[in-house]
């Protein structure tokens, strides 16, 4: 844009100099020379300090890649790639049959384990009126084992009690002193198992619930559906495929239908000026003669030539040589106009501050000549 201003004024001295007949000499040459040094520099410093200028602009978009959540063989693509579609339109479905053969599969295990529950009641109440007998065996035998024994004590040798019939009535008692243990620890058993709940449900009919209901999830996943409105292009995608669900390779990219932005990288002295809600002008390398009218959306906070991150490596000082640019998205009212053109036109951004607004004149005239190069070249 300089270089525009430079031919300009060397036209208009030309002209000058035709016009007036001005002859060249040693004092009229280094005159005009000096003059337009001084001239043209004092009008760029004005206008490139009060009204920034990039040459380096783009409309920026967000695509979104496209993953299935599960992995499969790819039975049928509904999308037509550069059409335009709603949220929720069929993308591409996955061969469901595997998935649909593992909810059968949960449900028919859910169904048994329901049905375990009334089985692990009764087999509660059968263990609780397995230690009611066992008690009561125990009881009789040791009501038996100490009448033995306290007759023996009492008539000694004459005891009707032999020996033997007393360690007979002890190990009686014994025997089902451990059968009781044993239906105890049986009924303790099948009541842990009958009263884990969660939530007031049986653990296993909970955990198999959970199962089921994460088959089911994935029986939807086979589906893919278009997130938001918008467009996909440059599909690969045929059916026979097989998806895999990997973020770094995606099956599908998706560009959402959403407010386009105009991005531009200016020199970092610019912020000196401008700010946000700051009248803007647009051309398209794609729209010679076009000016697109906008303002100034957004300046980004960060710059990536000074990210850092833990990668456990050294940063090297030549990171801290690249100054880099500030981007700046500019809002462009025609909006509708901008979407005529591909996301990703590239162009350039001149921007007017409320310093010196005569100067912003010849920076709108010096955009619109650029705008009109654009017929001759790309």
């Amino acid at each position: 844009m300089d270089l525009l201003l430079i031919l300009t004024y060397t036209a208009i001295c030309i002209a000058i100099f035709k016009i007036f007949k001005i002859p060249l000499n040693k004092w009229s040459i280094p005159t005009a020379i000096l003059g337009g040094v001084i001239l043209i520099g004092t009008l760029v410093l004005l206008m490139n300090y009060n009204h920034p200028y990039s040459a380096f602009a783009k409309a920026v978009f967000v695509s979104v890649p496209i993953n299935p959540a599960v992995r499969g063989v790819v039975k049928e693509v509904n999308v037509t790639p550069n059409v335009p579609i709603k949220k929720g339109d069929v993308l591409f479905t996955i061969e469901p049959k595997p998935f649909e053969a593992i909810v059968m599969q949960k449900r028919a295990a859910l169904t048994a384990a329901e049905q375990e529950v009334p089985q692990l009641e009764a087999a509660w109440k059968t263990a609780t009126a397995s230690v009611e007998r066992a008690t009561a065996d125990r009881d009789r035998t040791r009501s038996a084992y100490q009448r033995y024994e306290k007759g023996r004590k009492q008539a000694g040798a004459n005891s009707p009690f032999t020996e033997l019939e007393l360690d007979n009535r002890r190990q009686l008692y014994i025997a089902s002193q451990a059968q009781l243990v044993a239906a105890e620890a049986e009924e303790l058993r099948v009541r842990l198992a009958y009263e884990s709940n969660v939530d007031g449900v049986n653990t296993k009919v909970a955990g198999l619930r959970a199962e089921l209901d994460k088959a089911e999830f994935d029986l939807e996943q086979t589906v893919v559906i278009a997130p938001s409105d918008g467009m996909v292009t440059q599909m690969a995608l045929r059916p026979g495929i097989i998806a895999v669900p990997m973020p770094l390779r995606s099956v599908i990219s998706f560009i959402p239908d959403e407010e386009r932005y105009f991005a531009g990288a200016f020199l970092q002295n610019a912020l000196l000026r401008l700010k946000v809600g700051d009248e803007a002008e647009v051309i398209l390398d794609g729209a010679p003669g076009q000016v697109f009218k906008g303002k100034v959306a957004k300046v980004l906070p960060a710059m990536a030539e000074g990210e850092v991150q833990s990668t456990g490596s050294l940063i090297p000082s030549s990171m801290l040589m690249q100054p880099g640019r500030v981007v700046v998205l500019i809002k462009v009212e025609e909006d509708a106009v901008m979407k005529s053109f591909p996301v990703g036109a590239a162009g350039q951004i001149a921007i007017y501050t409320e310093h010196f607004h005569h100067v912003a004149v010849m920076r709108k005239v010096l955009l619109r000549m650029q705008g009109w190069l654009n017929y001759l070249y790309h």
